[in-house]
């Protein structure tokens, strides 16, 4: 009776040892497959691109999903061996499911902030040295993980802004940046002949070595916009390289100055009209004007 319990033990435990040799060995093939799984995944969502800053973010985000599938992977395997070896794994469950909710209660901001920062990620929003605004801060993105978004202002302060509060992002340097001229000029003036002159500014920009490389399109002159109290404006706009429409359109407000210095074509000053009201013989009062001399 003995010899047959042993044999049956023997053969059980050899079983046993079997079973948590080819969960290992399926875990090993688990955890090869996950890395590889991790990188198709992420080349499938976001599409190619060659810049050091693409291969920053799809390492990052192929480390996610590599420790996310890696966690997965080990937490069933080692459930799977305890069971094999004659542990039972229902306390243990029932513990880490009330852990995991406390800890999930306690982090919920945490947990907000770094899928945001994944899904922000992922999606390219931003990149390092983009000019962006994201709730009412706008500056140069300096930094920008899982958790946090890092802006410095013109000004030189820095916003730390936590991914799970952005709701929306403003991003003034996406591929290419536009800079939108509101110019006015006195209603005497020929609105035609100033257009004339704002395209020829652009062109003389555009041949020019020190900014030529920076203006991507001819400006676009997009008309009269409006009839403002003490002048007409016109629209136009001009497309840059990132970053570089500030610049482009500085120097473009200089020239363009000088310009109708020159020509003396007239950017008014705001002036109001005084209206004197008429009596019931249709004659306007007199305005009387007092100089007051002033001597010490």
């Amino acid at each position: 009776m003995q010899k047959l319990l042993d044999e049956l033990f023997s053969i059980s435990f050899l079983k046993g040892i079997l079973h948590i040799i080819v969960i290992l060995i399926l875990t090993w093939l688990a955890l090869r497959l996950a890395k590889r799984i991790s990188a198709g995944l992420i080349r499938l969502i976001i599409r190619q691109k060659d810049d050091e800053e693409f291969q920053k973010r799809t390492k990052t985000l192929g480390n996610i999903v590599r420790y996310a599938l890696i966690s997965i992977i080990v937490a069933i395997s080692g459930i799977t061996v305890l069971r094999e070896v004659g542990i039972d794994i229902g306390p243990i469950l029932a513990t880490a499911g009330i852990g995991g909710l406390a800890i999930g209660f306690g982090a919920q901001s945490l947990v907000k902030d770094v899928i945001s920062g994944f899904f922000i990620l992922m999606e390219d929003q931003i990149r390092v040295g983009d000019v962006v605004e994201i709730g009412g801060k706008s500056g140069s993105v300096e930094k920008i993980n899982l958790k946090t978004t890092v802006l410095r202002d013109l000004a030189g302060n820095v916003h730390y802004i936590p991914n799970g509060q952005i709701s929306v992002v403003t991003n003034m340097t996406k591929e290419y940046s536009r800079y939108v001229f509101e110019i006015g000029v006195a209603y005497k003036e020929d609105v035609d002949e100033v257009m004339e002159i704002i395209k020829k500014i652009d062109e003389e920009m555009r041949y020019d070595p020190e900014f030529k490389d920076d203006i991507l399109e001819p400006i676009e002159v997009l008309g009269v916009d409006q009839f403002a109290d003490s002048a007409v404006i016109i629209k136009a706009r001009t497309t840059t390289l990132p970053v570089k429409q500030w610049r482009v359109a500085r120097e473009f407000n200089r020239r363009i100055k000088k310009r109708f210095d020159e020509l003396k074509i007239e950017i008014p000053f705001p002036h109001v009209t005084v209206y004197m009201g008429e009596g019931k013989d249709g004659q306007a009062p007199p305005l009387r004007i007092v100089k007051n001399n002033c001597q010490k």
